[in-house]
C-alpha cells in the first residue's frame, strides 16, 4: 500500500512567507497595526480548516502542476504557522494595548523569521526537529 505524503508546494509557502514579511515591514515602517491582521487571518483560517487563502490565491499563479515543484512538508508548514500565527497575534494585541515595545518584539521576530526562511533557513522547522529529538530522548529513558 502507498503512502501518500501530505505536501505544499514551495512557490505557495514563499509567497505566504513574503506576505508575512511585507506585512510586518509595513506595520513597522507606517505604524498601521491592523495590516497584521492580514497574515493573521489567513493563518488561523488556514490552521482551522486546512486551506490558507494566500496560499489558494498565489496557488492561481502556478506555471506548473503543483506536484512538479519541491514540495513542503504539510505538517511541518502548520507547526510553523501555528508559531507565525502566535507571534502575529500577540504583536497585533500588543501593539492595540499600546503595549508598543512587545508588539515591536513580536513583530520584528515573525518578519525575521519569514524572512530568514524565505532565504533558506527555517527557524520553525529547527524548533520542530529539536523538540521531536527532546521528545525521542525522554521516550527511551
Amino acid at each position: 500500500m502507498e503512502q501518500t505524503i501530505r505536501s505544499i508546494p514551495r512557490p505557495l509557502v514563499k509567497a505566504n512567507q513574503w506576505v508575512i514579511v511585507c506585512s510586518a515591514v509595513f506595520t513597522l515602517i507606517s505604524g498601521f497595526v491592523w495590516i497584521l491582521a492580514i497574515p493573521l487571518a489567513a493563518g488561523i483560517i488556514g490552521l482551522v480548516f486546512g486551506s490558507n487563502p494566500i496560499m489558494s490565491f498565489a496557488k492561481l499563479f502556478l506555471k506548473k502542476h503543483p506536484s512538479e515543484y519541491i514540495p513542503e512538508d504539510r505538517d511541518q508548514q502548520q507547526f510553523n504557522q501555528t508559531i507565525a500565527v502566535i507571534c502575529l497575534g500577540l504583536g497585533l494585541i500588543s501593539f492595540l494595548l499600546e503595549w508598543t515595545t512587545v508588539g515591536y518584539i513580536f513583530t520584528i521576530m515573525v518578519g525575521m523569521a519569514a524572512f530568514i526562511a524565505i532565504c533558506g533557513f527555517c527557524i520553525g522547522c529547527f524548533i520542530h526537529f529539536q523538540l521531536n529529538q527532546y521528545k525521542y530522548r525522554r521516550s527511551i529513558k
